[in-house]
């Protein structure tokens, strides 16, 4: 469940918020309303809300100071500037200092749910990373398993499945047993990158080593490490490594001879 705090020294834009919001489909729990920064401010501190829908012209604190104090204090707290056409460019100078969306007004029902949902999103979005972090940094603390062990694992899957046109990142999550978003996650933590970065970077290095060692036909090449489009895993080579992979096994049997 969402907190959500609403500000604006205009009662009817204030008001026609509060009262459209579908609060079951967005799943918020409590919403708090303030007229000027400064109670703004003060609701903040007490109440601590995920969320804030912020006027930029507002009384005793405007809404760029009070953004800018609010995302000092707590830098998860997602903010959305509301604001009319002659307030844009304080909109975008908002986005610099930390605030996370902004919207025009005047608002429709849809327009506020639709930035709502996003924002919420991106608090989902921030928790499960949170909770990933907190879990590798309970494994060291309280287990003493070593992040060495699921990076084996990975290691392990991917060199058994490099050939395997169908290997994709739900096939590791199944035989890892965790969810595909978790699986994710965990990979680009422990190898440093995606795991669709990873994989065509180890089936790009796997066919060189073939084609320098090898008598092996491109087509063959590109079956062994995974690709079931020979056009695509040429143009997929000559971008990494800056020739085609026919000129490549060419130029290296050239050279041996």
């Amino acid at each position: 469940m969402y907190k959500l705090l609403v500000v604006d020294d205009e009662p009817l834009v204030r008001k026609g918020i509060v009262t459209l919001l579908d609060y079951e489909k967005l799943n918020i729990s409590e919403i708090y309303e303030a007229i000027n920064g400064q109670e703004a401010y003060d609701l903040f501190v007490m109440h601590s809300p995920d969320i804030i829908l912020l006027d930029i012209n507002l009384p005793k604190i405007n809404g760029l100071e009070l953004a800018k104090r609010i995302k000092e204090k707590s830098s998860h707290v997602k903010i959305a500037i509301l604001t009319g056409y002659d307030y844009f460019d304080y909109a975008l100078s908002a986005l610099k200092i930390g605030v996370d969306d902004y919207i025009l007004k005047p608002v429709s029902r849809d327009d506020i749910t639709t930035l709502l949902l996003k924002l919420i999103g991106s608090i989902e979005n921030d928790r499960k990373s949170l909770e990933i972090k907190k879990m590798i940094k309970n494994i060291h603390e309280t287990e003493h398993i070593e992040d060495d062990s699921y990076k084996k694992n990975f290691i392990q899957i991917t060199e058994k499945e490099l050939g395997n046109t169908s290997f994709s990142l739900t096939s590791l999550a199944t035989q890892m047993g965790f969810s595909t978003g978790y699986t994710s996650t965990l990979f680009k933590i422990l190898m440093g990158q995606s795991f669709q970065d990873y994989m065509l970077t180890l089936r790009l290095e796997r066919a060189k080593l073939l084609l320098l060692t090898t008598e092996l036909k491109v087509y063959e090449v590109a079956e062994r490490v995974g690709f079931d489009d020979v056009n695509y895993f040429s143009v997929r080579f000559k971008k990494k490594f800056g020739v085609s992979p026919k000129n490549y096994a060419t130029n290296v049997r050239t050279s041996d001879d």
